[in-house]
């Protein structure tokens, strides 16, 4: 089985084809990275327009690096849902058009579930039930994942992702877009202890989360010290900035497994490839005996590779769609 996969949720033009579910035939990726960065984010209009650009070259290339032709694609998988709209806009009716021509089924995505499944291809023996911690620039979700196509999640950001706030502070500190990387790289030269940062609790929702006062706080902090001619230990303060989201994770990730009786916990999403946020959780889970699992890092953003793998999975579980696919910029896991 040969599923092509298309993503076009963001800032990335990405293509896949993924064999049996887990085996990657290929994996290519157009970011747009350097062009939103004189911005300090994404633009998105001009994401769609590069998308537009670049994703039938992307999708060629990616065929051709399979060394398969579209004949011998049994279904082609794409991103509907979340993201921004333009560009999942551009991916959807790509896919739609590429199925119509090729008489090929049509798999639809969340978004989400392709993070999740990345997950799949970095290790082989993994298979629900098990509870994941999708964290990334725009969604932290704590995820029961009940099947390969059945979700319930249990918990979520109240206002900022983990990802938002990592590129707000660094923004504030004054590092380029994205700036998440930044922090992580000054934070191995500080001390994660030098600042004493908020860790907001939900009230009546223990495995809820909200990254806005810390955002603030730092970005407060920083404005204080500028007014003063103070300057401020970036090092120290990247430092203490991960550890406290790395923290924040960690505590209710770990509330949760335990709350809900789950002895196999995985990392998903653009903030997996933090190396803060990779240690202190899978250090939480060995001291418990908590099987972890998190992706290789070239699979923690999006890419089309995540998008193939769990569309094979809905196409073995018979979801499809047909030329009424719309994209949809906000849809929760626990309604697909």
């Amino acid at each position: 089985m040969l599923i092509l996969g298309i993503e076009s949720s963001c800032d990335e033009t990405a293509a896949s084809v993924c064999e049996d579910c887990r085996k990657i035939r290929s994996s290519v990726i157009s970011t747009q990275i350097e062009e939103h960065k004189k911005y300090g984010g994404v633009v998105p209009e001009i994401a769609s327009r590069r998308h537009c650009e670049n994703i039938l070259g992307v999708t060629r290339q990616a065929l051709d690096s399979a060394g398969v032709t579209l004949a011998d694609i049994d279904g082609i998988a794409v991103t509907y849902a979340p993201g921004l709209i333009g560009a999942l806009l551009v991916g959807v009716n790509f896919a739609k058009a590429l199925a119509f021509a090729s008489g090929k089924p049509l798999i639809p995505v969340h978004h989400i579930a392709g993070h999740i499944a990345a997950n799949y291809i970095t290790h082989s023996g993994l298979k629900p039930p098990y509870l994941c911690i999708v964290a990334s620039g725009a969604h932290t979700h704590l995820i029961e994942v009940l099947d390969y196509t059945k979700f319930h999640v249990v918990g979520r950001t109240r206002d900022d992702a983990a990802g938002e706030c990592f590129d707000k502070c660094a923004r504030a500190m004054g590092f380029p877009y994205p700036g998440g990387v930044h922090i992580d790289k000054m934070a191995q030269n500080g001390d994660s202890s030098a600042f004493r940062l908020p860790r907001p609790h939900v009230a009546g929702s223990e495995f809820d989360f909200s990254f806005s006062g810390l955002k603030t706080t730092v970005v407060n902090m920083l404005h204080h010290a500028e007014q003063k001619g103070e300057s401020v230990d970036k090092n120290n303060l990247s430092a203490s900035i991960q550890h406290t989201i790395a923290g924040i994770i960690t505590e209710k990730t770990i509330l949760a497994a335990e709350s809900l009786g789950y002895n196999k916990v995985a990392l998903a999403g653009g903030v997996s490839a933090n190396t803060g946020v990779r240690a202190e959780l899978s250090q939480a889970c060995a001291e418990r005996g908590i099987e972890f699992f998190m992706p290789e890092i070239q699979l923690c953003g999006d890419n089309g590779a995540m998008i193939a793998c769990h569309g094979s999975y809905n196409f073995l579980a018979g979801i499809t769609a047909d030329e009424s696919l719309n994209a949809v910029a906000t849809l929760s896991m626990d309604n697909i």
